[in-house]
């Protein structure tokens, strides 16, 4: 398998942190037990066995994260970390003056390291623990005049964790808002069609809101045609099905405002009671409005047909049509402002998938007129003259004796003719008429191609293809050439007398490998110009290598 295109190390970014942090514990440390020895010099008092031993102890801790993280280690990156420092906070506040003790401010450093590494649900575990443990070491060791000063603290810490944690969490969600918008950008290729970058969109946003469908529901005003396609947890963006619909307008999936985003939750007994359970944002307006009682029940029936908690819809920004995308959850729940995202996501690809689909119908007119021209051309440039070649072909066989020992050569080579013409007329008629199949049109002429080689030069070729194929006909085309081109080599240019073709498709990339058996010469590395000027056109690459058993591999990989 080729290498991929290199990408931002993310991985580098991560260990960065932990580094940062690693060696700002440490420092944390080191400084606690400084402030410990020069207070206790300053009072003229012994340091207790207990302090100095929780103090040293969490030197010795921050020492080897920090050495540990510096060699790369990934288990000193993992939630352990801040978990194992509130432990250690705990026991230093605990042998230290317990509610009086000022070390209770280290706790916000786990809070910090935990909500802005995390997000929020881990910061507001690590939140409550602290708070938990500051309150246990208070009652232990406090007196009751120390009850004020322990309920203000833990207030205290309760409160401002609270911020930095909602503060964390909004960080990474920005960051995994960022990083959809931007592989939502990447997607947008005309070459790959309109449907393949719905197909990845819909995936892309089931992943990122953690939900359990997607339903993308369009209608093209010029045939009045609704397609419906659906998404489910887990799948892949190859398994997003498809439905033509002629009528819609009775589904409780249009019965929504057509340009407000719905927010929709199904609350437990008595929040339900105390909340609104449907919220509406319209465009142009100040801000969210409480559902009216029939909209309530319109949600309430989605719900039910999508066998939902919760679900958010927004409208899709058609030029050329109408239509709601709808993201629901059997478990969890959405907030506003997952709705307005996903509105605002909308609003960012279906402009940019209404011009993919008018570039590639016109692509597709232009290749349909071009495989009409291509075909007529084809005919009378290749088949007919393979024709005149049969008829001199048999004109010869005719004059020849019976006896004659080239009658049988004649006869092999009046038999090939005949198969390229019917090859050729073959073709011309599926490239004058197209395919709708793309896997139909590929492994039948990948067949048809090994079929010819073998009969021409005598070698065997192994066809093989992994898994379905979703590919377009130019695509398709494309692949047949550069197969083509391969297997010509093989016979010009070795003696190889077997070969193979394998293609598949793996992680949105398209892999093709034509590959034949060791022989007599020595494997030298060059370069298919042809094969490697298609794949580059297509955005991908091709390179050469040699095989385990010492025959030569053409290796392609395209994106699609």
């Amino acid at each position: 398998m080729l290498a991929r295109p290199s990408a931002p190390d993310v991985d580098a970014s991560v260990g960065a942190d932990a580094l940062m942090v690693a060696r700002m514990r440490l420092v944390l440390s080191v400084s606690a037990l400084l402030a410990v020895v020069v207070d206790a010099g300053d009072s003229r008092q012994q340091i207790q066995s207990a302090v100095w031993l929780a103090f040293s102890g969490y030197v010795l801790h921050s020492l080897l994260v920090y050495a540990c993280t510096r060699m790369g280690r990934p288990y000193f990156r993992g939630k352990v970390i801040h978990w194992s420092d509130v432990l250690w906070f705990t026991l230093i506040i605990f042998v230290t003056d317990g509610v009086q003790s000022l070390f209770f401010l280290f706790y916000f450093f786990a809070i910090l390291t935990s909500s802005f590494r995390w997000g929020f649900e881990e910061g507001a575990r690590v939140t409550i623990a602290s708070v938990a443990s500051f309150a246990a070491c208070g009652l232990a060791t406090s007196t009751g005049n120390d009850a004020p000063q322990l309920l203000m603290r833990s207030t205290f810490l309760l409160a401002l964790g609270h911020m930095i944690v909602h503060w964390g969490g909004s960080k990474l969600g920005l960051q995994r808002r960022l990083a959809l918008l931007g592989d939502v950008s990447q997607l947008s290729n005309p070459r790959f069609g309109a449907g393949r970058t719905i197909a990845r969109t819909m995936e892309k946003t089931l992943a990122f809101f953690r939900a359990s469908h997607c339903i993308l529901l369009t209608r093209d005003t010029s045939t009045g045609n609704w397609t419906l396609r659906t998404l489910r947890k887990d799948d892949t963006c190859e398994h997003v099905s498809v439905e033509t619909i002629g009528r819609i307008a009775e589904s409780p999936l249009m019965a929504l405002a057509p340009d407000c985003t719905v927010l929709s939750n199904h609350l437990p007994w008595p929040l339900s009671q105390l909340y609104a359970q449907s919220h509406l944002f319209q465009a142009g307006t100040d801000g969210w409005r409480t559902d009216d009682e029939e909209g309530a029940e319109r949600c309430e029936a989605i719900a039910a047909m999508l066998e939902a908690r919760a679900f958010i819809s927004a409208p899709l920004p058609m030029r050329l049509g109408e239509g709601r995308v709808f993201v629901s959850s059997r478990d969890g729940l959405f907030n506003k402002s997952d709705a307005l995202f996903l509105s605002h996501l909308m609003e960012q690809i279906f402009p940019t998938i209404e011009t993919i689909e008018v570039l590639d119908r016109m692509a597709s007119e232009a290749a349909s007129a071009e495989r009409l021209k291509f075909a007529l051309d084809l005919h009378d440039t290749a088949v007919q003259p393979y024709i005149g070649l049969r008829m001199g072909l048999c004109a010869l066989r005719r004059k020849a004796a019976a006896d004659n020992p080239l009658s049988e050569d004649l006869d092999k080579l009046a038999s090939v003719a005949e198969g390229v013409i019917a090859d050729l007329r073959r073709y011309a008629g599926e490239v004058r008429q197209g395919a709708n199949s793309s896997r139909g049109l590929v492994l039948p002429q990948l067949h048809r191609q090994a079929a010819r080689i073998k009969g021409l030069y005598g070698i065997d070729i192994a066809v093989d293809v992994d898994g379905p194929l979703h590919l377009d006909d130019r695509v398709s085309a494309e692949v047949l050439q550069m197969v083509g081109e391969g297997l010509n080599n093989i016979c010009k240019h070795t003696q190889a007398r077997h070969g193979s073709v394998h293609i598949a498709c793996r992680n949105g990339r398209l892999q093709l490998s034509i590959e034949n058996e060791a022989c007599e010469e020595s494997f030298t590395q060059f370069r298919p110009h042809s094969i490697t000027e298609r794949a580059t056109a297509l955005g991908g690459r091709a390179q050469v290598r040699q095989c385990e058993s010492g025959g030569t591999a053409v290796l392609v990989e395209i994106p699609i």
